[in-house]
C-alpha cells in the first residue's frame, strides 16, 4: 500500500496488520563509561549480538514460534488485581512482575518505602556497554466497576475484533493455533500499562536463549502508583537515586498509538493543575417564584465569569496566560508539520464541526497551556430540578501547563483576572460580614499540579531511540509508519525523573489508539503487542553510539 494513500485512510490501520501479520538487599551499582573505554571501542560495536541474526530478527522468531504462550502469559499478568489503593492486591502482582523478571535472568527486587505500593526494580549489567537505558512502567491500573464491564475485569477474554463492532468471543488458543494479530484482548490494564511488560519478557527470554546481548544496560523501574498520581515517587527518586544515576536517558511505555493507529514517539508531555471556583448567592437556596428576577443567580453569576476567561475561538483571555511558554524549535515545528492531517478525521468520529484554536491541528494546540471547564454545578437538574435558586455554584478548571509554565503562577493569573472582573476573592466560605460587604463573592481553591516536561528532539540519545523506533514501526506497519510527536496532551509521572535526576525522557507508546484505558471493556489488539516486541528488540540493540 502507498504511505500516501495509507495516511488519508481510516483503514490503514487494519490493512497494515493483515499485511504483517526500605530494606533492600545489597546493590551493585552499574559502571559508567570512561574515556579509555570509548577509545577502545570506538572502532566497533559495543556487545554485539553473539547471534547470527540481529536482535529484532531474533525476537520477532521467537515470537513467532511462541505467541500462544505469550499471549496465555500476557492474560495471567492480566488477571492479578492491581488498584494502588488495595496495597495486598498490588504487592501480589508487583511478586509475580517480579519473579518473572528473575526468570528471565534480570537482577531484579522490590524497593518499598512503608506503606506504600512497591517499584520493581530491575537491573541486567551487560559487560561492556557504554549507556544505560532506564525502562519505566506502570503495573497498577485505574479501579473497576465490574459492573460496568462485558467480562469480569481481571479475567481476561479474547474477542476477534472489538466488542462495539461485533467481535465474537473466543477461547484462548492452544500450542500450534494461530493467531490473528487483530484479535483483541480484554482485561482492566491490557492497554494501560501491563502490555510493555509482557512484551519484555520475551524479549529478555529469547535474547538469553539465543545469546544475544542487549547494546545498553538496562534498569527497570515499574511503577504501582502512577493511577493514583505517583504521589510517592518523588520520595523513591530521593531515596533511590545513587541506583538510577547510570541512567542516560528514561523511556517511558505509556499512552497509546496515534489517533491514525500509527505507531509514534513522544518528547513531552502537559502538566496538570486543578482548581475550582464557587460563587456565592443567598445564605440558602430561595424559591425562584418568590425571589425569581430578585436574588443572585449563582448559575447566570458563574456562567459570564466563565465565558470572560475564554473567547469563542478558545484563546484564553487571562491576562500573560502564554507569556511564559516555552518557544518550540525549528526540530518541533518540522515534527508538527510532518504528522499525520488527522483533523478532520476525529471531528467526523465526536462529531464536532469546529475545534478550538483553528485553523491550528490538535498537535499544534497540544503546545500551548490550555484552560477547560471540567465541571459545573449548580442545583440540580433533570428530575431532581427544584424550583430554587441556588445559593451557590461551583466550577472545576482544568489547566494543562507545556514547558515554561509554573503552577503557582498560573493558578496566580487566574486569581487576578477573577478579581478584575470585580470579585471579591476567598480561600474559605464567607461569614456574614463578607457578604454583606461584597456583592460579587468567588472561593478558589486548589492548585498545585505538575509542571510539564520535554525533552530536546537533538539529544543524541533521543536520536538513536528515534531511530530504533522507526526500524521497528516500519517493521510491524509498514515504511514510514513512525509518527514524531513533539508532546503529548497528557500528563505523566516524568518530572521527578527530568527534574530530581536532570535526566532526558521519552515516551515509545505501544497501545492501540482505542484501547479504552480507564475506562470499561480495556483491551489491547495484539498486533499492538507483536509492535512493542520488535521495539523492544531494536531499542535494546541499537548502535552504541560514542559521545
Amino acid at each position: 500500500m502507498e504511505l500516501s494513500r495509507a495516511l488519508g485512510s481510516s483503514e490503514w490501520q487494519e490493512d497494515n496488520v493483515k499485511m504483517h501479520s526500605n530494606t533492600v538487599v545489597p546493590h551493585r551499582t552499574l559502571p559508567r563509561p570512561t574515556k579509555k573505554l570509548l577509545l577502545a571501542v570506538i572502532s566497533c560495536v559495543i556487545a554485539a549480538p553473539i547471534s547470527a541474526q540481529s536482535g529484532g530478527d531474533v525476537a520477532r522468531s521467537y515470537r513467532e514460534v511462541h505467541e500462544v504462550e505469550i499471549l496465555k502469559d500476557f492474560a495471567e499478568l492480566l488477571s492479578y488485581p492491581n488498584s494502588a489503593r488495595d496495597l495486598d492486591d498490588i504487592t501480589r502482582a508487583a511478586e509475580y512482575i517480579r519473579d518473572e523478571l528473575l526468570e528471565v535472568g534480570v537482577d531484579s527486587e522490590l524497593l518499598q518505602l512503608e506503606g506504600v505500593p512497591p517499584i520493581v526494580y530491575g537491573e541486567l549489567n551487560v559487560p561492556g556497554a557504554t549507556r544505560t537505558l532506564g525502562i519505566y512502567v506502570h503495573y497498577d491500573g485505574q479501579p473497576v466497576d465490574p459492573s460496568n464491564w462485558t467480562h469480569p475485569p481481571f479475567e481476561p477474554t479474547l474477542y476477534t475484533a472489538p466488542i462495539p463492532q461485533g467481535g465474537r468471543e473466543l477461547p484462548m488458543p492452544d500450542p500450534g493455533d494461530s493467531i490473528d494479530p487483530a484479535w483483541r484482548l480484554y482485561a482492566r490494564s491490557a492497554g494501560d500499562d501491563k502490555a510493555p511488560i509482557a512484551a519484555l519478557l520475551p524479549v529478555l527470554r529469547a535474547f538469553r536463549e539465543s545469546g544475544t546481548q542487549s547494546t545498553s544496560n538496562l534498569i527497570l523501574f515499574f511503577d504501582g502508583e502512577e493511577e493514583a498520581g505517583s504521589r510517592n515517587l518523588p520520595r523513591y527518586m530521593e531515596t533511590f537515586k545513587e541506583r538510577l544515576d547510570p541512567i542516560d536517558i528514561w523511556l517511558f511505555f505509556d499512552g497509546p498509538a496515534h489517533p491514525s493507529g500509527r505507531p509514534q514517539i513522544t518528547f513531552g508531555v502537559r502538566g496538570s493543575m486543578g482548581m475550582e471556583v464557587t460563587v456565592y448567592g443567598a445564605t440558602r437556596n430561595l424559591h425562584s417564584g418568590h425571589y425569581g428576577n430578585w436574588a443572585p443567580d449563582t448559575g447566570v453569576i458563574l456562567s459570564r465569569l466563565l465565558v470572560s476567561m475564554k473567547d469563542e475561538t478558545g484563546r484564553v483571555l487571562v491576562d500573560g496566560w502564554y507569556d511564559t511558554a516555552d518557544l518550540i524549535g525549528d526540530e518541533e515545528r518540522a515534527a508538527l508539520a510532518a504528522m499525520p492531517a488527522w483533523d478532520n478525521q476525529l471531528k467526523r468520529e465526536l462529531g464536532i464541526v469546529r475545534s478550538e484554536g483553528e485553523p491550528e491541528s490538535l498537535p499544534q494546540r497540544l503546545m500551548v497551556p490550555a484552560l477547560n471547564i471540567r465541571g459545573i454545578t449548580s442545583g440540580n437538574t433533570g428530575a431532581l430540578a427544584r424550583n430554587v435558586i441556588p445559593n451557590t455554584a461551583v466550577a472545576a478548571l482544568g489547566i494543562r501547563l507545556v514547558k515554561g509554565n509554573e503552577p503557582e503562577h498560573l493558578r496566580q493569573l487566574i486569581i487576578d483576572h477573577i478579581q478584575r472582573e470585580g470579585f471579591h476573592v476567598i480561600s474559605e466560605d464567607p461569614d456574614m460580614e463578607t457578604r454583606l460587604r461584597y456583592p460579587l463573592i468567588a472561593k478558589v481553591t486548589g492548585g498545585g499540579g505538575s509542571r510539564a516536561a520535554r525533552t530536546s528532539m537533538s539529544n543524541p540519545f533521543a536520536q538513536s531511540v528515534m531511530a530504533a523506533a522507526s526500524v521497528a514501526a516500519d517493521r510491524a506497519f509498514g515504511q514510514g509508519s513512525l509518527v514524531v510527536a513533539p508532546g503529548m496532551g497528557g500528563t505523566l509521572p516524568i518530572t521527578p525523573f527530568t527534574e530530581i535526576l536532570q535526566k532526558p525522557a521519552i515516551i515509545v507508546p505501544v497501545a492501540n489508539h482505542d484501547n479504552n484505558q480507564h475506562a470499561p471493556d480495556e483491551n489491547l489488539r495484539i498486533a499492538n503487542l507483536w509492535y512493542a516486541i520488535d521495539l523492544y528488540a531494536q531499542l535494546l540493540t541499537m548502535p552504541a553510539t560514542i559521545f
